[in-house]
């Protein structure tokens, strides 16, 4: 009888630790779906942000319509990427698609704002200059989301990996989470040459 009862008990240990891994998945998966929604929010408010800053400087680059075009296209391509993102946050397709679109986006955002400085009137235009403010705090956000993001999923798919934790994470198909990595430019990574001759 004693080993009948010895055996139940660790069958139901067992059985509470397995369901404790369980549900310590679920938190972390929960984490950092939240997180990315965090990261959305700030996209969203930078998407509504380009059109107001398009709009303010159209009338002093009529001559520069094709990169205001071209803000616009890659704006509107980011959103849908942030969307097909939104839905399955931590797929690797999504968060690749996601990236690569920022970096399109960031690229042209890079070219307007370097227009903006080369026209003094536009810069000093106080709306042109609130909505800048505005961006810059918005990527600054974004960064900071971007990195909350990218330390939850870290730690569910360290979880995720671990035994025991791996053969639950298995058998209830916890898949694998991906990191939203910042695209850079390749001159971004490369160290720049100092020379004192």
């Amino acid at each position: 009888m004693i080993p009948l009862i010895v055996l139940v008990v660790i069958i139901a240990a067992a059985a509470f630790y397995g369901v404790g891994i369980y549900n310590h998945l679920i938190t972390l998966r929960n984490l950092y779906r939240n997180a990315f929604t965090q990261i959305d929010i700030q996209l969203k408010r930078r998407y509504d942000l380009i059109p107001n800053l398009v709009e303010a400087a159209k009338g002093y680059l009529a001559h520069e319509r094709g990169t205001l075009e071209a803000v616009m296209k890659a704006r509107n391509s980011a959103v849908d990427a942030s969307k097909a993102a939104a839905q399955s946050p931590g797929s690797a397709a999504a968060m690749t698609g996601l990236s690569q679109a920022e970096g399109a986006l960031a690229g042209v955002l890079s070219r307007l704002l370097a227009v903006v400085e080369a026209y003094p009137d536009l810069k000093a235009n106080q709306t042109i200059a609130d909505l800048m403010e505005e961006l810059t705090s918005t990527e600054n956000k974004i960064g900071f989301a971007r990195q909350a993001y990218n330390d939850a999923v870290t730690g569910y798919n360290i979880q995720r990996e671990k035994f025991p934790q791996n053969v639950i994470a298995s058998a209830f198909d916890f898949k694998a989470a991906a990191l939203l990595d910042a695209v850079e430019k390749p001159e971004e990574r490369t160290a720049p040459k100092v020379s004192f001759s």
